[in-house]
């Protein structure tokens, strides 16, 4: 399954203006491919980034979704704002995997505008503990984690 990015982008936006909590629905199969094509571009990028102002600087969404959509809403979505993320996208929160999804999604869809670095969350024995793992487990599969 080839997942296709505009597509997923748009049903992750499309729940702006619910109440928080509205899961959106994914199917392992894009999340896995969406997985693959974000470590793609990752592996083509340098691992030092040099980036120009203006660039929006965040961290520590961990799992808030509506949260990192209201940051959108306020600071401007891609491309129209430029933005490097500091890590710690998953746990602690609810929507560990939506929030995670929609950043690779952007990450992908413009790769030199939108930069990902990786927090101490985004490794096995961190999200194993503060509830990553659970939603995967719990939503899909521990071989989704």
């Amino acid at each position: 399954v080839e997942v296709d990015i505009e597509d997923l982008i748009k049903r992750l936006l499309s729940v702006i203006g619910t109440k928080p909590g509205k899961i959106v629905e994914m199917t392992e199969a894009e999340i896995m491919s969406l997985v693959r094509k974000a470590q793609e571009v990752f592996m083509s990028q340098p691992v030092v980034l040099d980036l120009e102002a203006p660039v929006s600087v965040c961290g520590d969404i961990h799992g808030q979704y509506y949260d990192l959509l209201r940051l959108f809403k306020y600071g401007g979505f891609p491309p129209d704002t430029n933005y490097l993320f500091l890590g710690d996208y998953v746990d602690r929160g609810k929507q560990n995997m939506e929030t995670i999804c929609l950043l690779l999604a952007y990450k992908i869809k413009y790769k030199e505008l939108f930069f990902l670095l990786r927090g101490n969350h985004e490794c096995e024995n961190i999200s194993r503990i503060y509830g990553f793992y659970d939603e995967c487990k719990r939503r899909y599969s521990i071989k989704l984690w």
